[in-house]
């Protein structure tokens, strides 16, 4: 669990500091971002290989390599002396910890025998849960205390302490010792350049006004016509790199589905609750990681239950419960306004941390329980890639929404800002005479009281996008309800092995 809380950690725990970044380096803020963009590409390519490179080299020295070339790499990023040395080095970075997650995640789950892979799940999911709610925190107050560099530094000693446990715990199974096999080298560059050209896109697209764009109309096509080509290459492929034939087992293909708008909707939801809460609503860095704390607290304690008592209950009832819990918590955000206090904010954070927390372990065992595990490491690779994705396009849907939708809500507000109407004409003419008192000119007042009526009319639109959102969250949660119907129960249930319903 330890290199995987690293992983999830560093996605998101540099974000808080790029500007601390930007100014220490002499970079712009298109070239800081790179940093974050390097990781994540780099990141997403690795995951699905994971499973093969396991296979030709062996699963405990691969582990190893990537929990050392990790530290390493975090070493180099915290002294980087420009811009340029920082990308490279989070390259490096992400490669090396994108194996991480689906290592992890196998190794546990063939520590345990299937009734207990809830407490398993347990385990992994603190590092999944818990990295992307206390890394903004965390990055935030390292920066302001210390360095940007030590953002990276704090690395080492969980680094340290991953290599030290893996070479005394973890050992091969009989089949993963590594063994002689014919590279598939179509595969290789054909994954690596679609998986890279995918991520870029989704990290890029906002930014570049999407398919507006001549570079992300061609991210887009090479990203398609690669995956595509990869998908006829591997059915084909004597020893493929990514094993499609996981996808036979319709539970795992439900599962990972689901996963994917668990994953798009948790990561939605932790962009644009910051957001709201300082832009809209004038939180500190300090009061919005205070704000999300507390629901990450309850997701931990809930990881922790629900594993304990998993294999008692059929798993579909804790997905159920954890999808309704979820639902109501973003139903809840929806209904925020300007006017919201600390509490009203705060609970619904809560709710959404036992939600997800309740409905992590289930769904991850209900989509693995039916896999070999001779086949796990190619599974969980699959599963990882997925759920890295469903995140990156959650989070790129949401952004994009609150940008349009705000465009959107701000033309049909304007159409009620009319010197005809009479509130708006006093708003403005308070606004004017507060600017008056205040020392300036009555011509310069009047523009004034104008400009306070037009700031006001942007945050109300922003605020509709975002409850437009919330709830575009909400209903994704309850799509997930028939693909859980669906799916086999393969676990124990009541002291009793039980397979299918």
């Amino acid at each position: 669990m330890l290199p995987m809380l690293m992983v999830v950690l560093d996605t998101s725990v540099v974000n808080v500091s790029l500007d601390h970044i930007r100014g220490s380096l002499s970079a712009g803020i298109d070239e800081a971002t790179w940093s974050i963009t390097a990781y994540l590409a780099a990141n997403a390519v690795i995951i699905p290989m994971a499973g093969w490179i396991s296979r030709l080299i062996g699963r405990k020295r691969y582990l190893l390599f990537s929990v050392i070339m990790f530290t390493v790499s975090s070493f180099l990023c915290g002294m980087s002396w420009n811009i340029e040395s920082l990308i490279v080095f989070r390259v490096i970075q992400g490669l090396s910890g994108g194996s991480m997650p689906p290592l992890s995640q196998a190794i546990l789950l063939e520590s345990f025998p299937v009734q207990q892979y809830g407490m398993a799940m347990a385990i992994f999911g603190i590092g999944v849960s818990f990295g992307p709610i206390i890394g903004p925190v965390l990055g935030g107050w390292i920066t302001d205390v210390l360095t940007w560099h030590w953002v990276f530094f704090i690395n080492i000693p969980i680094g340290v302490v991953s290599v030290i446990m893996a070479i005394f715990f973890v050992t091969d199974p009989p089949y993963l010792k590594g063994m002689r096999m014919k590279i598939d080298y179509w595969g290789l560059i054909l994954l690596g350049l679609g998986v890279a050209c995918l991520q870029l896109l989704l990290d890029r697209g906002q930014r570049y006004d999407w398919f507006n764009s001549t570079t992300m109309i061609a991210m887009a096509f090479i990203a398609v016509f690669s995956l595509v080509l990869f998908i006829v290459v591997e059915l084909r492929a004597e020893r493929p790199i990514v094993d499609l034939s996981a996808f036979r087992n319709y539970s795992f293909c439900l599962g990972n589905t689901a996963m994917f708008i668990f994953m798009a909707n948790l990561f939605g939801t932790l962009v644009l609750l910051p957001i709201y809460l300082q832009t809209l609503m004038g939180y500190t860095s300090t009061l919005a990681g205070l704000v999300l704390a507390p629901g990450g607290v309850a997701n931990l304690i809930t990881l922790g239950l629900v594993g304990r008592v998993l294999h008692r209950y059929n798993p579909k009832i804790f997905v159920f419960s954890g999808i309704i819990l979820t639902a109501y918590s973003t139903l809840l955000m929806a209904r925020f306004t300007l006017g919201v206090d600390f509490n009203t904010v705060l609970w619904p954070r809560i709710i959404m941390g036992l939600g997800m927390g309740t409905l992590f372990i289930p769904l991850t065992t209900l989509t693995i329980a039916g896999i070999k595990k001779e086949d796990m490491g190619n599974a969980t690779a699959i599963y990882n890639l997925i759920r890295n994705i469903g995140g990156s396009i959650g989070i790129a849907i949401v952004t994009t929404m609150v940008g349009r939708r705000a465009q959107f809500h701000q033309s049909r507000l304007v159409d009620h800002l009319t010197p005809y109407d009479p509130l708006y004409f006093f708003r403005s003419q308070q606004g004017a005479g507060l600017l008056q008192q205040r020392g300036l000119d009555p011509s310069s007042a009047a523009q004034g009281g104008l400009g306070i009526m037009y700031e006001n009319m942007i945050r109300q639109a922003t605020m509709i996008s975002f409850a437009d959102v919330f709830y575009l969250l909400s209903l994704m949660m309850i799509i997930l309800v028939p693909l859980v119907i669906l799916m086999k129960n393969t676990g124990e249930t009541q002291g009793k092995v039980v397979v299918g319903e």
